[in-house]
């Protein structure tokens, strides 16, 4: 009788595929209330590179809750690199464009736990805009008024003019991620500015990485987001340049 168990090669043959990061594995840092980053990290990644993610405390906006966020940030730097992944990155715009301390702080402490490279999503931002030329800054967030006018500091001491300052005074990760993709595509039509060289649509806790292809097309403008610079910037520290669309130039031309 033959067997009804199909060969060795069949089975092979319809094997889903599953990426292990055979090329480059990201360890993530985020938020604990933030649930817009991971599925967003990982729709941007080229074949063969995965993301790894510990969560830290942090639901709200406050400056106490931020601080926070990084009070055990080596434990955390410990776990991801237990699962020997290439680089670490500190996925929070927040908390690391608080100040330019707070940033080499950040990467100081998470490098001595973790003895390899780290990335924050503060230095993936500045050299986002910088690759895509642009000195004039729309800055567009849900964030409260204190934590816009920190960014837009961080941004300006990078050497950028921030023409457009906007924020919705959204306090809560939860509240953030429940905005949809087309309320960042209002708001950035809604301001448009002919001097604006692109626009930053801050955040990773929202629902932006879908429009940033609109976005472009609407304004005329490069769009940077906060998990789309991350990736670019990782894959970049990695030596990987596959360039994926759907994401915005920074992703498909840089």
């Amino acid at each position: 009788m033959q067997s009804l168990a199909p060969s060795t090669g069949a089975v092979a043959a319809h094997r889903p595929s599953i990426e292990y990061g055979d090329r480059f594995r990201i360890g993530m840092l985020t938020p604990s209330g933030n649930i817009v980053a991971e599925p967003q990290v990982k729709a941007m990644l080229p074949p063969g590179v995965s993301v790894y993610s510990t969560r830290l405390p942090l639901t709200g906006s406050s400056r106490e809750e931020l601080l926070a966020m990084v009070e055990n940030v080596e434990q955390g730097t410990r776990l991801l690199a237990d699962a020997r992944v290439n680089l670490i990155a500190f996925n929070c715009t927040a908390v690391s464009t608080y100040s330019k301390e707070m940033e080499a702080d950040i990467k100081r402490r998470i490098a001595g736990a973790a003895n390899g490279p780290v990335v924050a999503t503060s230095e993936a931002l500045v050299a986002a805009l910088r690759v895509l030329n642009a000195k004039r800054i729309g800055l567009i967030t849900p964030y409260i008024k204190a934590v816009n006018e920190r960014e837009a500091r961080f941004l300006e001491a990078a050497g950028f003019e921030v023409l457009v300052d906007v924020g919705l005074g959204i306090a809560t990760n939860a509240e953030m991620g429940r905005e949809p993709p087309e309320r960042w595509l209002d708001l950035v039509k809604e301001h448009r500015v002919d001097r604006v060289d692109a626009y930053l649509v801050s955040c990773t806790a929202i629902r932006s990485a879908e429009v940033i292809d609109e976005i472009e097309q609407a304004v005329g403008r490069p769009v940077v987001t906060s998990n789309q610079a991350l990736v670019w910037y990782c894959l970049r520290q990695g030596g990987i340049i596959d360039r994926v669309n759907g994401f915005g130039r920074l992703l498909s031309q840089h």
